[in-house]
């Protein structure tokens, strides 16, 4: 594993983030850390926050967290960072309410969700969700609408779903562009693949993320409906964890296959 020099906390940390994230950690240190020789620049209060969050999760990590672990949670301020410049470029404004803003102690609001993503990068060994806890910290930046109690949720959502449902709701989340197959889903499948993504598939229902929900039993043993994949809609619920960790950027490679398994 290489060795990183830089002396600023936190950009160290950042810049290990190369492991998972490419060459882009890089990048993004530099942005975050020497905005001076940057070709882009982020927002003022938003650079500071992620400067932030990278310090304080490059003082004496615990024991218990290993260097792939530490290169993780520096991906995730990396795509934090790549994502901002996106967002920035589209004219999203970063919001103004406080949510960046240090108060009492030096600590934001959303220092709070910047320590929950740390964490959750750290403990996420699917790499690729690093991406999107990363995308997370960039979209709170920006939706106004949404206070730390509401990106605190969606992030405990996010993190306690399997990668196949992530991957699931954003099949649905792209249903007007891609169209999901009309064919019916397997109700009792022979294959361990199968009957795994359909157990997915019944966790998203029952959790409240995907509508309609998991049919129910008719009074004298009636065929229940057929579900297809047609059928299903993002909840209220489904539509927080899509929007926060910007599910529209899965591969759709990683669609294509998660359907097939439902087949």
């Amino acid at each position: 594993m290489a060795e990183y020099t830089e002396t600023a906390p936190g950009r160290a940390l950042v810049e290990s983030g190369e492991l998972v994230a490419g060459t882009m950690a890089r990048t993004a240190a530099a942005l975050l850390f020497d905005d001076g020789s940057a070709r882009v620049r982020l927002d003022g209060a938003l650079a500071a926050w992620l400067r932030r969050t990278a310090t304080a999760a490059d003082a004496a990590p615990p024991p218990p967290v290993s260097p792939r672990a530490r290169c993780r949670a520096g991906a995730a301020l990396a795509f934090a960072a790549e994502l901002s410049v996106t967002r920035a470029a589209e004219g999203r404004a970063v919001r103004t309410d406080g949510f960046l803003t240090p108060g009492p102690g030096g600590r934001a609001p959303a220092d709070e969700v910047g320590e929950g993503v740390v964490l959750a990068a750290q403990a996420a060994t699917e790499e690729w969700r690093v991406r999107h806890l990363g995308y997370l910290l960039a979209e709170s930046a920006v939706s106004a609408d949404l206070d730390v109690a509401v990106v605190s949720r969606g992030l405990r959502l996010g993190a306690a779903l399997t990668g196949r449902q992530l991957v699931l709701l954003a099949a649905v989340g792209r249903r007007e562009r891609a169209p999901l197959p009309m064919t019916p889903v397997p109700q009792d499948p022979r294959g361990w693949t199968a009957w795994g993504a359909l157990e997915d598939l019944g966790e998203l229902q029952r959790g409240g993320l995907l509508d309609p929900p998991p049919a129910t039993p008719r009074p004298g043993g009636s065929a229940l409906p057929r579900l297809r994949p047609a059928d299903l809609r993002l909840t209220r619920r489904g539509v927080l964890v899509h929007r926060l960790l910007a599910l529209d950027f899965v591969r759709d490679q990683a669609v294509t296959a998660a359907l097939a398994d439902l087949a």
